[in-house]
């Protein structure tokens, strides 16, 4: 997929390369089984994007939703699992640039995920996925200094979120792969026995045959 947009105030000319996000995952498959209680906690940030583990944390929840491999909710005690992670890094190296010439970037972006199981602490699946969204600016002579930086911000946050979508969708068919493989399976309580009948005596309870005459029967 390639976006294009031009701008003829400032000239330049943004594009996004790459398939584009996917969300759920590029295969299109979805959960044959049903779908996993979990409650998803916000994503921490130790990147130097504000307010990115708000849109990370959502992207993350969608996908995994798209493909019917998850169930969240908002309470953690009604749920069989808890997913938790962090986003490790975003970095923006510059792939071509020159004064003159067009301007090439790259968005990385590496998010960590781990889901536990709620009752036992117990990790149950963990994953770390990388992404990447590159842009393009091209920059006149008669550009504004101050338009052609804002509009830079623009496209870099436009590459951050695209890569962000791309991140959570892989990771949502990871998790669907090994919800499939019964990695997520919810170890079933042995249920509770039967109450016992009032005229059923247990074979324990028994006495000895003699106590269990007649008090006149035994003075005889």
């Amino acid at each position: 997929m390639v976006l294009c947009l031009l701008n003829a105030g400032c000239g330049y000319q943004f594009t996004v390369e790459g398939p584009g996000p996917v969300i759920g995952g590029s295969t299109g498959r979805v959960s044959q089984g049903p779908p996993v209680r979990m409650a998803i906690r916000t994503l921490k940030n130790n990147s130097f994007e504000p307010t990115l583990e708000i849109k990370y944390t959502r992207y993350l929840r969608q996908a995994m939703q798209s493909v019917g491999s998850a169930e969240f909710v908002d309470e953690a005690a009604s749920a069989d699992f808890v997913l938790e992670g962090a986003i490790l890094s975003v970095t923006l190296p510059s792939l071509a640039f020159t004064q003159t010439q067009t301007q090439e970037s790259r968005v990385m972006v590496t998010v960590a995920v781990t889901i536990k199981d709620r009752k036992t602490g117990k990790i149950r699946w963990s994953q770390t996925g990388s992404s990447t969204a590159e842009f393009f600016v091209g920059a006149t002579s008669t550009g504004a200094a101050e338009t052609g930086l804002q509009f830079n911000r623009v496209l870099q946050d436009r590459a951050v979120e695209q890569a962000g979508q791309l991140v959570a969708a892989d990771l949502a068919d990871r998790f669907l792969g090994a919800s499939d493989k019964g990695t997520f399976k919810v170890n079933e309580e042995k249920a509770e026995p039967a109450p016992a009948s009032k005229n059923f005596v247990s074979p324990e309870t028994l006495t000895p045959q003699e106590d269990l005459l007649p008090p006149h029967s035994m003075n005889n």
